[in-house]
């Protein structure tokens, strides 16, 4: 019976990781909220790991949806793509305009931009930052500043037309400007999409390719701090701590899914000021909480 509970609970917490994680409200914050309310019979350093890694049964979701925007090589027939020079080319120059499609590259090539400012920051300051500020006062306070952000951002641009409403319009000093904005999601409670999001909408980009930029800016970044969270937790895995961290990923995966495509058809009607006022209102309960627990 004890092993079930353990297994409900996981489920649980890769329903909000798969939620939570492509929404502007903060995976790693709802993470941290419900870790102090729900807690896994399992090692502190293995929950510190499972609470980072479980992140790439999400990220999956994004490979599987957005391939054909992903993948950058051509396969079969279709050379329905941007050459990389016009006319007809011999050699190792021609095989890779025949093969590559360079728009795709391209796009990668600004998503690599994108990331460093996070990469550079990030790794560093990691055991820092999560010494520090992985905790429950942060995440109420980011909460509630960011949601207030989200508003004036959605107010200021209410009459504003998008300038950038595709991947070939964003240059790569827009693509850096938005990664120096994904390093505010250092703090816990912020978003990393909803970091993201905020600068990509604030120099002029369309929510949806704002939205989609943040999804592909993720593999890199999520990839990478999963690999190296398991580096620091090493193999010693512990009784049922595989299955725990195979059934949250793959829970994280499958609602992952459904929340990005949920996302997507939402913000082509709607704007952003919903998880603006979502992220107040739980930022306050959780300071009420934290004063009168």
């Amino acid at each position: 019976m004890d092993g079930f509970i353990e297994i409900l609970k996981v489920i649980l917490l890769g329903i909000v990781e798969g939620i939570t994680e492509w929404l502007p409200i903060s995976s790693t914050g709802h993470m941290i909220i419900l870790d102090e309310f729900i807690k896994l019979d399992v090692t502190p350093e293995f929950m510190e790991m499972f609470l980072v890694v479980i992140q790439l049964g999400a990220i999956l979701a994004v490979v599987v949806l957005f391939w054909n925007k992903l993948w950058p090589f051509v396969t079969g027939k279709n050379e329905n793509h941007v050459k990389f020079a016009p006319g007809e080319t011999k050699g190792f120059a021609g095989f890779l305009n025949k093969y590559v499609k360079w728009d795709t590259m391209e796009m990668w090539f600004k998503v690599i931009v994108g990331a460093l400012p996070a990469a550079v920051i990030g790794l560093p300051l990691d055991d820092v930052l999560e010494e520090h500020f992985y905790n429950f006062q942060t995440v109420s306070i980011t909460l509630i500043v960011y949601g207030i952000l989200f508003i004036i951002m959605e107010n200021r641009n209410k009459n504003r037309t998008s300038i950038i409403n595709d991947f070939d319009e964003m240059s790569y000093r827009h693509a850096l400007i938005i990664g120096i904005f994904q390093v505010l999601a250092l703090i816990p409670g912020t978003s990393r999409s909803g970091a993201t999001i905020l600068g990509a909408v604030l120099i002029g980009c369309s929510r949806y390719v704002a939205a989609e930029f943040s999804f592909f800016l993720a593999l890199p970044i999520m990839v990478g701090a999963s690999l190296l969270k398991l580096v620091k937790f090493g193999g010693s895995f512990q009784g049922n701590e595989i299955v725990i961290l195979v059934v949250g990923m793959v829970t994280a995966f499958v609602v992952s899914v459904i929340a990005i495509k949920t996302f997507i058809s939402y913000i082509k009607k709607k704007d952003f000021k919903v998880f603006g006022y979502y992220r107040i209102v739980l930022g306050i309960i959780l300071i009420a909480y934290a004063l009168f627990r």
